[in-house]
Parts: C-alpha cells; sequence; structure tokens
C-alpha cells in the first residue's frame, strides 16, 4: 500500500481544502493503494502566493549555492533510490530495475543542471561610441507553472524543477494523479536539502481546472508542458493568450529506418530495448519500423524470436521485462488500435491480446502489410505496438518517415555514408539517433518539432528557456 499523498505548498504537505481526493490504482492488480489529494482552488492561491514569495527569496540566492544545493539533492536521491524504485514501480507499473534506472537517470539531470546554474552568461557587445558600455545580462524570468505525465514520474518532473531553480525561478509542478507517490518523494529530496519554502510547490487535481487557475494568474511568467499533443495545443493556446512563455513536449510517432546494409542483430537488440522499456508508454519510443525489402523477412524473423523471450507481468516478479499500461483507458485504446488496423486489412505477426484477467497487461504485438487507413499510422500508439513496414528505396522510407505531422523522435540504421547523410539531412525531427538509441542524456538537447511541441528540455538551450536577457547600456557621464 502508498500512504495518502498530499500537497506541498510553501514548504508544507497540507490537505485538500474541502478534503476531497483520488484513487490510487496500482495497473498490474487494478487494487486501490492508497489516495491522493485533489487540490481546491484555494490551494492553487496559496501555491501561487508560495511561488511568487518563494521566487523574490530564490532568485537572489547566488548561482554557486543554488548549484550547491542541487547537488545535495542529487546526493540523497541516490541515497534513496531503492526505496523510491519500489513506489513508482508499484503506482506506475514499470519493472524495478527500469524504474531505478530512471531515477538514476534523474540525479544525473540534477547534477548537470546543478552545474549549468553558475553559467548562465550575459555577453559584452563592442560599442560603436568608446564611451559607451554594452552588456546583457541574464535573469530568471518569473513563477514557471509546470504540468507532468505519468509515464517517467520523476524524469518528466526533474527536468522542469531542475531548469527553473537553477536559473532562480520558483515553480509550481502539477503532478501526475495516476502516479503521485513516487514525485512527492522527490520533492521530499529537495525539502531535505534545504530548498526554501515556496520556491518548489506541488499539486495534483483535474488538470484542466489546474491549467486555467494556474495560466491565467499574472504570477505565472513561463509555462511547461509534456503531454499529448491535444492537451498540448490547448495548453499553448492559453499561455499565447495571456503572452506566457512555454516549452512544448508533446508527443511523436517515431520512424527508424532500417537499411539493407544494417546489422540485423544488433538492431534487433537495442530496438527491443527502446520499443518495450516501459510498455511502450515513451515518447521517442520508435513505433513505425521502415525495413528494406531484401532485409525484411529476415528482420522480421529475428525480431519476433527475440519478443518472445520477453515475459510480461507483474513489476514484483524480477524476471519480467514488461509490466501493464497505466489504466484501462490506455488497455483500451491500444486493442482498439489494433483491431482497427485488423479490421481494415493489416496482418497479425505476433500479440494483439489483452492477459490476464487482473491487471491492465497487453501483449508485445506485430502488425503488417498496413493500409494507409489505418488509425494506428497516424495516431501515436502508446504501447507495446510495432508497425513493421517495407520500403524498396532510401527515399520512399523518408517520404514515409516525414508523412506526419509529429517530429518528435527518429532512428536509422546504416554503415554506408551516403545512406547517413541523406538520412541526416532529410528527416524530419528534433532528435535523430543513428546506429544507437542515446537520445535522453543531460547534455542533448531534448524537443520536437511541428506538432511534437517546440523548445528544450535538455543541453545548453533547456535553461535558456528559464532565462530573460536583459540589455543594459551604459554611457560614462
Amino acid at each position: 500500500m502508498i500512504l495518502d499523498i498530499n500537497l506541498y505548498i510553501n514548504g508544507e504537505w497540507l490537505d485538500s481544502y474541502d478534503h476531497k481526493t483520488m484513487p490510487i490504482i496500482n495497473p498490474a492488480t487494478e487494487e486501490v493503494i492508497g489516495r491522493v489529494a485533489v487540490c481546491h482552488r484555494k490551494n492553487l492561491d496559496d501555491a501561487l502566493v508560495a511561488a511568487q514569495s518563494g521566487f523574490d527569496t530564490w532568485r537572489v540566492v547566488s548561482s554557486f549555492d543554488r548549484s550547491q544545493l542541487m547537488k545535495k539533492a542529487a546526493l540523497l536521491l541516490r541515497e534513496r533510490v531503492d526505496h523510491i524504485s519500489s513506489i513508482m514501480s508499484i503506482e506506475q507499473g514499470k519493472p524495478f530495475i527500469q524504474a531505478k534506472a530512471e531515477i538514476l537517470s534523474a540525479t544525473n539531470i540534477i547534477d548537470w543542471f546543478a552545474s549549468e546554474a553558475v553559467r548562465a552568461y550575459g555577453q559584452v557587445i563592442p560599442p560603436r561610441n568608446i564611451s559607451t558600455q554594452q552588456l546583457t545580462i541574464c535573469e530568471p524570468v518569473g513563477p514557471v507553472a509546470a504540468f507532468t505525465p505519468w509515464n517517467f514520474p520523476i524524469n518528466q518532473i526533474i527536468r522542469k524543477l531542475c531548469a527553473a531553480i537553477s536559473a532562480g525561478c520558483s515553480i509550481i509542478i502539477k503532478g501526475p494523479e495516476e502516479t503521485p507517490a513516487s514525485p512527492a518523494e522527490l520533492i521530499k529530496v529537495f525539502h531535505d536539502a534545504g530548498i526554501p519554502p515556496g520556491v518548489v510547490n506541488l499539486v495534483f487535481g483535474v488538470p484542466s481546472e489546474i491549467s486555467n487557475h494556474l495560466i491565467k494568474s499574472p504570477v505565472i511568467k513561463k509555462v511547461s508542458f509534456t503531454g499529448s499533443v491535444s492537451v498540448g495545443k490547448e495548453i499553448a493556446s492559453l499561455a499565447g493568450k495571456y503572452m506566457k512563455r512555454v516549452t512544448m513536449e508533446l508527443g511523436g510517432h517515431a520512424p527508424v529506418i532500417i537499411c539493407e546494409d544494417a546489422e540485423i542483430n544488433v538492431v534487433v537488440e537495442q530496438m527491443i530495448v527502446a520499443k518495450f522499456r516501459n510498455s511502450g508508454q515513451v515518447c521517442i519510443a520508435p513505433t513505425r519500423f521502415l525495413v528494406h525489402e531484401k532485409i525484411y523477412d529476415l528482420f522480421k524473423l529475428k525480431l519476433v524470436d527475440a519478443i518472445k523471450e520477453l515475459k510480461v507481468g507483474p513489476s514484483d516478479n524480477e524476471g519480467n521485462n514488461i509490466g501493464p499500461l497505466i489504466h484501462k483507458k490506455a488497455l483500451t485504446r491500444v486493442h482498439s488500435l489494433v483491431e482497427d488496423a485488423l479490421v481494415n486489412g493489416a496482418s497479425l505477426v505476433l500479440g494483439g491480446n489483452r492477459l490476464n484477467k487482473r491487471g491492465f497487461f497487453y501483449e508485445p504485438t506485430v502488425l503488417e502489410d498496413l493500409p494507409h487507413q489505418a488509425k494506428i499510422l497516424h495516431e501515436e500508439p502508446f504501447g507495446p505496438i510495432i508497425l513493421l513496414i517495407r520500403f524498396k528505396s532510401l527515399d520512399d522510407a523518408i517520404l514515409e518517415a516525414n508523412s506526419l505531422p509529429y517530429g518528435l523522435a527518429a532512428y536509422a540504421y546504416s554503415y554506408d555514408s551516403r545512406n547517413i547523410m541523406k538520412i541526416s539531412n532529410n528527416v524530419k525531427c528534433g532528435m535523430l539517433a543513428i546506429n544507437h538509441v542515446g537520445l535522453a542524456l543531460p547534455e542533448l538537447p531534448f524537443g520536437g518539432i511541428g506538432e511534437s511541441g517546440y523548445g528544450t528540455e535538455g543541453g545548453s538551450e533547456a535553461l535558456a528557456c528559464y532565462l530573460d536577457k536583459k540589455l543594459v547600456s551604459l554611457q560614462a557621464c
């Protein structure tokens, strides 16, 4: 069981004003394992007051001291990794080893942003008049409203949280109601590291009510959202109405181009991990497998053999590789996309069924011969599904890869420099990995183009999204 999860506002753990809660469901058993507070409008008002007060305090703390506190938080998180991994595994469903990898990744992100905190450099601009000095200086933009999903309960928060506080901003985090316990443990880490009251706040509740209330508030100066394209458009539209700076990390439908000269064993090994991690509930998961016709049959054979070795089941069994989907709605949606594809003429290579009587488990599934009208070709499946598509020429593969309005991640495998250059120059996406799958390192930009959003949550540019650049022009009297 997970204890009831409250709101964290102004350095205190608080109940909702009206004591309203919602259940936390274990996706492997469908049992209620706890309850999470649903914040009242008054709680949000308190959070806004706290965030403004926290910003006034935190913005004048030196970048060196901010960095030191963050490094202390990273150390505490490493010490608690097993405990928090167990909590995440229960509430989110991913295997313990994957939960632990997520949290250890979060510690690296904290350390990286802690180092970036002391590098928010300005610029000296050579003047036209020798008696004039022209400078740009960076200042924190102000209190931030961040909206995060359930698929990576800690890492989706940590990128926004660390960028904000390393820049000198305060933040109100709207955490995921499906998986609130591990985010709460993360906030406890920063509390214990000594973050001043009001700098970090965590709320849960009805997403639309929270976003409307926070974004409209004059206190909030910056909005960061990770989630679906449809909701992202609504958030961006509302933020634009109130002239709030925005970072959007939305959905994808990542292609992987597998050329004739690709090393099939390497591709299968890497793609199995990338595709079925977190049961395919990953925004950058490869989904559309574009395979050269000359190696298609062999690739399919080896892929299916590898998938058959995977074990689906509850996270408390160390031998399981794939856990449940997050909730019944996700399970129903995934199965309906598969059924739609089959009704429209697709061929089922493997899987296609719900597993077990309890829990939201779905078989690893492979589809081929997909007709253009199949919904799954156009909608992000967000589940353990692979779509196999043949191609004759690389131009055809690139055309297919670019056929959707998404542009988050893409992958490719080839050792031919001509193929690599053509793919690099023509595949439209925010992130492209060739011959490997490493895209989510702290020092790398993380974001998309098109309907996959804008802005980045990684790399040197991530901090800039939370800073205002001010020109100061001085002339000697």
